[in-house]
């Protein structure tokens, strides 16, 4: 079972670039991933206390957790979210970020003292040639700038929390993970809303299908799955399996959201997923 981890992971983690568009289309952005984290802390929570877990952990566990959902559910899925808001394509969104591979391999090195190859710089040279074939014709008209400075934000949080979870020393069950990580996203949006934004959620059976997808699929299970093979592996396999997520988005998206790719965006797809493969097979 624990083998087909991974490709469970790639489908539902895939399909939430999917659902945020519906979602901020009925919806202020931080304010969906404030209401969707609380809902999801509390869920962890009763899961902890239903299972026996406990509850109350010391407080360098607790910050240390804390701070890792401040990146991953805040920074991370706060730029992919604002991103897409101001029209960002899904499909681009999702191969931008999906670059985390190539930077955690980078960045493993000097932080987690991994051993960075000859291979793995021709990876990182053909990963970025591939995002620039994307993005270097279409900033300014398809690809929105804001959008494109949220993504980029959003790819060195998400790179820098794997690497952070990785670092981790507690040993706390992944329930109770999971609800202080959750905590943490939820509180960084609560202040993005008090400081900048003015919130509105409209419950539309849209919106409320889309959300239930990010929090039962998305929250309690591709991201429980993502924690678990970052427990399990070292950083860099566990990023490994990220390069197959743009071509996976990128069919959804063309399934579900009617959105088109140029042959020199397929063309850097292509470039870009075989750069991160090299950067990170054995």
């Amino acid at each position: 079972m624990v083998k087909i981890f991974p490709f469970i992971f790639i489908l539902l983690w895939s399909s939430a670039f999917i659902t945020t568009k519906p979602i901020i289309d009925n919806s202020e952005p931080f304010a969906a991933l404030a209401f969707r984290f609380a809902l999801v802390a509390l869920g962890f929570f009763l899961f902890s206390i239903y299972t026996k877990q406990k509850i109350i952990v010391d407080r360098k566990n607790f910050i240390e957790s804390f701070l890792s959902g401040v990146l991953f559910h805040g920074f991370y899925l706060g730029g992919v979210f604002y991103s897409i808001s101001k029209g960002m394509p899904t499909s681009i969104a999702a191969l931008i970020v999906t670059l985390q591979p190539i930077l955690t391999n980078i960045l493993s090195g000097p932080i987690l003292n991994e051993k960075v190859s000859i291979k793995q710089w021709i990876g990182v040279f053909l990963g970025f040639v591939g995002a620039l074939f994307v993005l270097g014709f279409d900033v300014g008209s398809e690809i929105p700038t804001l959008g494109l400075v949220a993504t980029i934000i959003a790819l060195l949080a998400i790179t820098f929390s794997t690497l952070w979870q990785k670092k981790l020393s507690n040993n706390l069950p992944l329930s109770v993970s999971n609800m202080n990580q959750a905590i943490g996203g939820c509180v960084f949006h609560l202040i993005i809303i008090f400081l900048f934004a003015e919130p509105y959620i409209n419950f539309t059976q849209t919106f409320i299908i889309a959300m239930s997808h990010q929090i039962f699929l998305v929250s309690f299970g591709a991201f429980t799955i993502l924690m678990f093979l970052i427990k399990k592996n070292s950083a860099s396999k566990t990023v490994s399996i990220f390069f197959l997520i743009p071509t996976t988005s990128a069919i959804m998206a063309w399934l579900f959201l009617n959105e088109n790719l140029t042959t020199l965006d397929v063309f850097g797809f292509l470039i870009t997923s075989i750069g991160v493969y090299i950067a990170t097979r054995d």
